[in-house]
């Protein structure tokens, strides 16, 4: 199992290098792959070091599978360069996952659409992965009318310039910025460019590949996201409407008994998702849940998730994973 990871020195391929190692995936070789101009430099993965190649030094050398995290235009000139050599690309940027000829997994929703066939495959947007892997459960055994969902992003889904914005501010210190205002005690209704629509990128992101994978047009969707000075994680506030009635325990035993979902909702102990508690993990948090009072056969939910892990890193390599499990690579 050749192995390559393309964008290994970003925010996103660090996290997939750390994966990796803790899920003791079973390459035999790795192959780091990032820009020229850090071409060369030493990264360590489960305590061994790899050198990091150029991508066409990367396609030379053919590996199995490619983990893309490296942004659009790269993935739109390189990943059919590797699906040629006959390397699987499991793509983490939005430049694939609306392509009709592509699929767009979650493994825990739609994996078995998956065939040997399948060389690029599209990992979708940080967002989307938390809201769907709450959503998909309560889609399946009640069908789903319509989503209203506030997203509370994490600047980590922005990269490094962001992060590094808010250390500035925090410490009163004058930098570089990634957003248009101050995030620092801030928060920016304004997640990637606006459209036509007034909506932005993000927003219709949760739109069109909710209606992708759950292969369900029909569903209403309206979605606002914003940006908040928070690490660890995104959170969403989700307001679903469901084609049939249903009972608050039912709803939680069906969450509780779902892959990838872990139920934190007391409130008599004060227990929800929170990201600060999300981060560094690998499932997605749901809790509040509830009934909304005002309008039949609706429910409430909050969901938190790292979105570097779920919502990325861990979400590719699960993708792997399984393509590996069923011998389709």
């Amino acid at each position: 199992m050749k192995l390559a990871v393309v964008g290994a020195t970003g925010m996103v391929g660090e996290v997939m290098l750390r994966v990796l190692s803790e899920r003791k995936f079973p390459f035999t070789d790795l192959i780091p792959v990032a820009s020229e101009r850090s071409v060369g430099k030493k990264i360590m993965c489960g305590g061994n070091s790899y050198e990091v190649v150029g991508l066409e030094t990367a396609v030379s050398m053919e590996p199995d599978v490619a983990l893309f995290s490296a942004g659009g235009s790269t993935s739109l000139k390189w990943a059919p360069k590797f699906a040629e050599v006959g390397t699987v690309v499991i793509d983490n940027s939005s430049a694939w996952r609306m392509d009709p000829e592509i699929k767009l997994i979650i493994p825990e929703i739609n994996a078995e659409e998956l065939t040997s066939t399948d060389k690029i495959i599209a990992n979708p947007n940080c967002s989307t992965i938390q809201m769907l892997v709450a959503l998909a459960p309560l889609q399946k055994k009640y069908g789903i009318q319509r989503i209203v969902v506030s997203t509370y992003q994490s600047i980590t889904g922005t990269g490094v310039k962001a992060v590094q914005q808010l250390e500035n501010e925090y410490n009163d210190e004058k930098g570089e910025m990634a957003y248009p205002y101050p995030i620092h005690r801030n928060a920016i209704p304004h997640c990637d460019v606006f459209m036509d629509n007034g909506y932005t990128k993000e927003e219709m992101k949760l739109v069109n590949e909710t209606h992708k994978i759950l292969n369900d047009n029909s569903i209403g969707i309206s979605a606002t996201a914003i940006r908040i000075p928070v690490v660890g994680g995104h959170s969403e506030s989700i307001n679903v409407q469901l084609k049939k009635g249903f009972e608050l325990e039912d709803i939680r035993k069906l969450l509780q008994d779902s892959s990838g979902l872990v139920v934190q909702d007391n409130p008599e102990t004060n227990t929800y998702p929170m990201p600060i508690y999300a981060e560094g993990k690998n499932e997605v948090f749901v809790g509040r849940i509830r009934r909304d009072e005002s309008q039949d056969r609706t429910l409430n939910l909050w969901v938190v998730a790292d979105n570097l892990r779920k919502g990325a890193a861990t979400n590719t390599i699960q993708i792997a994973e399984y393509l590996m499990d069923k011998k389709l690579i």
